[in-house]
């Protein structure tokens, strides 16, 4: 697996971004995420986008950070905040949702944040096992989300 920084714009990304607003859609029903993100927040040293490539260069997975700062949407100073971590069905229970985590979570320690965050929501148990597994715990709720029962919000120190 090759693990490449694109811009969240990419067309790699553009079309990974669209399974996984499909996916979001089936679960919750309401069109998919609807939090604003914009390339610039994806650009190091403030962020960082990831695609996974498969052996015959297919995108297979993506995920991304990007550095939040205390906020009225309920950030802290020093918070990374996961986004759109995503990885194809056929790619599924092999263990590249834990890596990409992994790698993210080093990026984002590597540029002096010293917490990521992440938002959930309670139709992803998949996503739940992971990162509670990862060591994330349930933290305030925060972002875009913050105010929907379904959502749930969870943080781990860099």
């Amino acid at each position: 697996m090759n693990f490449r920084p694109v811009s969240f714009d990419h067309p790699d990304a553009v079309k990974l971004n669209d399974e996984v607003q499909a996916e979001y859609h089936l679960r919750y029903g309401d069109g998919g995420d609807a939090t604003h993100l914009d390339p610039a927040d994806f650009r190091p040293p403030r962020g960082v986008y990831l695609i996974a490539y498969d052996a015959d260069d297919t995108p297979v997975a993506t995920g991304g950070w990007r550095s939040q700062d205390s906020n009225p949407e309920g950030n802290e100073d020093g918070d990374a905040e996961l986004k759109r971590m995503f990885v194809v069905e056929q790619m599924r229970g092999r263990g590249l949702a834990r890596r990409m985590l992994a790698t993210l979570e080093e990026d984002a320690r590597a540029a002096g944040r010293v917490r990521m965050v992440l938002e959930t929501g309670d139709q992803q148990p998949e996503a739940i096992a992971l990162y509670t597994s990862s060591g994330y715990e349930p933290c305030a709720k925060f972002g875009y989300y913050r105010e929907y029962e379904s959502s749930m919000c969870f943080a781990k120190l860099l």
